[in-house]
């Protein structure tokens, strides 16, 4: 049962993401605001991986991306520091839209605190409101966005696959890489050969 402040954040974020001018489709084939449908995705994981997550998890992990077109990419130099420089300030810029979308639904200062700890990545590893954020985020680039991005980058080596499948499965809890391996989430099929050897070696 939720109460009606989570209910009036939960609002507040889907109607921010939902001014996302980008489409994208649903399962359904539907066009949706691709920050919209994100922030959808990530609600479903964490119901499914962490039924008992709070509030304040579910809020955070729902607004992890809220607005990210407002930041482009190539606002910030097209270099390696440069896309350092943007991840910085998204987190940054995600953390404080969260906060103040959740204080105007009636949050006390406490809560709003700790989803912003999450939703700017702050104590990974060590924060467990951080590290579920992370978890679901990467369980759901798994199921619904790996190999979408595999079809962008088709250049990329195996080597460099393997890096990239690798570094996700660093970040995430043993509970995730459970989670992961239990047949609950769906694995993108032609990349399974791949996941199985990045973890394995």
């Amino acid at each position: 049962m939720t109460s009606p402040t989570y209910e009036r954040a939960v609002a507040l974020i889907d109607a921010a993401n939902a001014e996302d001018p980008r489409m994208e489709s649903d399962a359904s084939g539907q066009q949706v605001p691709r920050e919209l449908l994100y922030g959808q995705r990530m609600a479903e994981m964490i119901g499914r991986y962490a039924p008992e997550a709070d509030e304040v998890q579910q809020l955070a992990v729902r607004a992890q991306h809220i607005q990210r077109w407002k930041t482009p990419r190539d606002s910030y130099p097209m270099t390696r520091d440069g896309y350092m420089q943007w991840r910085t300030g998204l987190y940054k810029f995600h953390a404080e839209t969260c906060g103040r979308l959740m204080q105007e639904a009636g949050y006390d200062e406490a809560a709003v605190e700790r989803a912003k700890q999450a939703v700017g990545k702050r104590g990974l590893k060590v924060n467990p409101d951080t590290q579920m954020l992370e978890d679901v985020a990467d369980l759901v680039f798994i199921e619904h966005y790996m190999l979408g991005f595999a079809g962008q980058k088709a250049d990329y080596s195996e080597e460099k696959w393997l890096d990239i499948v690798r570094k996700t499965w660093k970040k995430m809890s043993e509970r995730a890489h459970a989670y992961a391996l239990s047949g609950q989430l769906k694995l993108p099929e032609p990349l399974v050969p791949l996941i199985t050897k990045a973890i394995s070696g």
